[in-house]
């Protein structure tokens, strides 16, 4: 009997863990945050509690986990600009390892190689993208390249990029262009300062591609559409273009973030301004997008969101109303409902 008692409540207990998931949050700490929050999610009821403070520490405004997800990375956004590197402790808390400069100013977006080896972050001010070794202890060292992107006509301002394989991919807002980047004698050499022709001023902001590797699909931050792109053997190709918002809409608008479900059937981007979450059918085989919906944040100012590991919600960063709204994916549809919302500080990206 007491065996039994035991398997009951072990089993109770292992399925109450499993049902929580950690979620960080990055902030800006002008008002009343003080650095990276941290908060159990429910992946069962899509609810969010016991925020706590991480680590105080300034503007930490972007993260990243390492692949073994035991270290976490953030961009600091200030006049000098640096990157930090953590130790997460059993308790979820964080432990600074190194804070170093982020070779220019407004660091805006970091991202870590798929065997976390190297970090690059993109610096939306100072114009430039800086890649970092990271050493053995997950402690950063210091810039082992610095690529400035800016031409003699047009400044660069560089919003974010993603390592792929052998490859490193910068999004410029300022050059209005995706740039390519490849590993060569253990450094990363420009290939391609362009992937596709782009017309007007639409700002590509973030981007991600297919696991595949074979689409790309970019959210213009100024241009209020998601570019989608192709790699074939010849190079890369625009084969879509669609509109964020709806119909109708003209007042002031700026695209923020992009993110492909689990299945990578359905593509969603967030609208600060209209304050939205639109929503897009992939078709797996072409990579063209259609969209099927556009819903209220449920706040103001959208920036950074993200899907929770089991692919179930997707939750919001609404930085001037200082709440995560948290929405239900359908996951046949794609299409989202809104459940609640959660009180965080200057919340501006989300990590699960």
């Amino acid at each position: 009997m007491k065996l039994l008692v035991y398997l009951i409540t072990l089993t109770f207990a292992l399925n109450c863990f499993s049902q929580t998931a950690q979620l960080y949050v990055g902030t800006y700490t002008k008002g009343s945050s003080k650095g990276i929050y941290k908060a159990d999610f429910n992946t069962k009821t899509g609810q969010l509690s016991d925020l706590k403070l991480a680590i105080p520490i300034d503007n930490p405004s972007f993260l990243t986990y390492s692949p073994d997800r035991k270290f976490l990375y953030s961009t600091n956004g200030s006049e000098s600009g640096f990157i930090s590197s953590y130790k997460i402790k059993e308790d979820g808390s964080l432990l600074l390892l190194t804070r170093v400069s982020s070779k220019g100013k407004g660091p805006c977006h970091i991202s870590i190689r798929e065997d976390g080896k190297m970090v690059a972050v993109s610096n939306y001010v100072g114009g430039n993208i800086a890649v970092y070794p990271v050493n053995d202890d997950n402690s950063l060292a210091e810039a082992s390249q610095v690529f400035n992107q800016s031409s003699n006509d047009r400044e660069s301002h560089a919003h974010s990029s993603l390592f792929y394989k052998d490859e490193l991919f910068v999004a410029d807002l300022g050059r209005n262009a995706i740039f390519q980047y490849e590993m060569q004698d253990d450094n990363y050499q420009l290939k391609c300062d362009g992937l596709v022709k782009t017309t007007g001023n639409p700002g590509p902001r973030h981007f991600k591609f297919t696991k595949d590797g074979k689409f790309f699909y970019v959210i213009n931050e100024y241009g209020a559409t998601i570019t989608s792109i192709k790699r074939t053997k010849k190079g890369f190709k625009r084969i879509d273009e669609d509109n964020t918002l709806e119909p109708g809409f003209t007042e002031f608008n700026k695209c923020a973030d992009i993110h492909i479900s689990k299945d990578e059937r359905f593509v969603y981007g967030s609208n600060r301004g209209e304050n939205t979450i639109a929503v897009f059918k992939r078709n797996i085989k072409n990579g063209k997008l259609n969209k099927i919906q556009s819903i209220s944040v449920h706040g103001d100012w959208p920036r950074n969101f993200t899907i929770d590991p089991t692919g179930k919600f997707l939750l919001v960063a609404n930085m001037k109303t200082e709440n995560i709204a948290v929405f239900s994916i359908d996951k046949n549809a794609g299409t989202l409902t809104y459940l609640h919302d959660f009180k965080v500080p200057e919340p501006v990206c989300l990590l699960f």
